[in-house]
């Protein structure tokens, strides 16, 4: 599939891949998070019908 031979800077790269994913990660569920409370937030305040 993929021939990945990083050398002697292997471990540099994949604890890069690894930080980069936790990020991402981080980034998504925090955004989902945000637009959760928002919702409730509007739905709160009655403007729920506002929100599709």
């Amino acid at each position: 599939m993929f021939d990945v031979e990083f050398g002697q800077y292997a471990p540099y790269i994949w604890s890069a891949f690894a930080i980069t994913a936790v990020v991402l990660v981080w980034i998504v569920a925090d955004s989902l998070l945000a637009a959760r409370r928002a919702a409730a937030q509007a739905k709160s305040k009655g403007l729920e019908d506002d929100w599709a």
